[in-house]
């Protein structure tokens, strides 16, 4: 496939299946990603965003399906996520602030007493970016029974957050 002006990239593939005309790499912004093993069909890219010392690690995906080098208007709408990553994880959490609180979630007295404190019982933040241009931020570790044991999701509708879900072990 030929060069699709994507931020330079490495060439070295570490694993013996990693398709050779996928990049090893990819540069978003501050974040460099780097190919990791998946099934044949998707490629995907992760890492973390630069952090100070202390700091908890916030990670970032980017996954094509069919695998397939990222297109240039995916790695855009990557760099945007990026580059407003601390705003768009604000507002997930003010969207599960409001939302959990529907019924259908089935929260204790206790956890819906958590989402009245001025910080969440959410943290651990990493986003998934996939080719279609569709997005989710993770929140993988959270108090709350509904994130037991993967985390809780917040799906987004470009900068607007439109869904969330507890993660459990059929999804």
């Amino acid at each position: 496939m030929s060069d699709n002006g994507a931020p330079p990239n490495g060439s070295d593939a570490e694993e013996p299946d990693v398709d050779a005309e996928l990049p090893a790499t990819v540069s978003i912004g501050k974040v460099v990603l780097r190919r990791v093993e998946s099934p044949p069909s998707l490629a995907c890219w992760t890492g973390c965003f630069p952090e100070p010392a202390g700091a908890v690690e916030t990670g970032m995906s980017l996954v094509t399906e069919p695998a397939a080098p990222p297109e240039e208007a995916t790695l855009h709408f990557a760099h945007e996520v990026v580059s407003r990553f601390d705003v768009l994880v604000d507002q997930a959490l003010e969207y599960c602030r409001t939302r959990l609180r529907e019924s259908h979630f089935g929260l204790t007295p206790e956890e819906l007493s958590w989402l009245d404190l001025p910080e969440l019982p959410l943290a651990v933040p990493d986003a998934t970016v996939w080719a279609d241009r569709t997005w989710a931020i993770r929140f993988a570790e959270s108090r709350l029974r509904l994130a037991d044991p993967y985390g809780i999701l917040v799906t987004f509708d470009g900068t607007r957050p439109v869904d969330v879900e507890g993660l459990d072990d059929e999804q």
